[in-house]
């Protein structure tokens, strides 16, 4: 993940990585929890996020907390070849904060026509899709990063409001 913290903080943003146990993704939200306080951060000014299994982990503790916003990479939707969806967003409706979405058209852990239809359990969302990009976002990270500061940048404005948003700190989690 060092070039997405790296990159982010190129744009402003402080951002930290947090390792996470590789297990069932419900009983690694305590220890990215414990990560944002260790951190000194507090979770309702805190954006959090996370790649692929880091980013499934950080939307469960999005639905148990209330945070500035959330930044999903490469969500897992489904497992390859079988697009049973609803279970992993089954606590979707309980996040009651912003969520940026970046996913490449092409993933096999998420076929984006599924990803559009799981989209209407968020209330409130915004999907960025990437053509040829496949699970990861390395290939487009500039343009990726990009998204990501401008999202954080929006928080807190009122609509139609533009400049800086207060400071907020990102979660990135790392898949160790």
């Amino acid at each position: 993940m060092r070039p997405y913290v790296e990159g982010l903080a190129a744009r402003g943003l402080e951002a930290t990585a947090v390792g996470l146990p590789v297990r069932r993704a419900e009983d690694a939200v305590p220890v990215y929890r414990a990560a944002v306080a260790a951190a000194g951060r507090d979770l309702p000014g805190t954006v959090i996020g996370g790649q692929s299994y880091g980013g499934r982990v950080a939307s469960l503790l999005a639905a148990e907390e209330h945070l500035a916003g959330l930044v999903l990479l490469s969500y897992p939707l489904h497992r390859p070849g079988q697009p049973e969806w609803e279970q992993r967003t089954a606590h979707w409706p309980d996040i009651d904060c912003p969520v940026l979405l970046l996913s490449g058209e092409s993933d096999p852990f998420c076929r984006i026509e599924l990803l559009r239809v799981a989209l209407d359990r968020l209330a409130d969302a915004k999907l960025v899709t990437y053509p040829g990009v496949g699970h990861g976002l390395r290939a487009v990270l500039d343009a990726a990063l990009d998204e990501i500061a401008r999202f954080v940048a929006q928080l807190g404005q009122p609509a139609g409001a533009s400049g800086g948003a207060p400071e907020k700190g990102l979660g990135v989690t790392l898949e160790d």
